[in-house]
């Protein structure tokens, strides 16, 4: 992406990452029946998703 950071690209894939690993907790909190892994994997998912937004809402800004 023209003009587009290293930082902000790592940091939307620390936001990628972060959603796997929050989709996998959540899923094996599920499976479980651990109702405190299974939010712990919403809230890590969450924030992965909240860190992409903001690094999207950066970059419309900066063009």
């Amino acid at each position: 992406m023209p003009g587009v950071s290293d930082v902000a690209k790592e940091q939307k894939a620390r936001g990628k990452k972060e959603q796997i690993k929050g989709k996998a907790r959540e899923a094996m909190g599920r499976t479980a029946g651990d109702r405190r892994t299974t939010a712990g994997g919403k809230a890590e998912r969450m924030k992965g998703a909240a860190r992409q937004a903001k690094e999207k809402m950066k970059d419309t800004f900066k063009h």
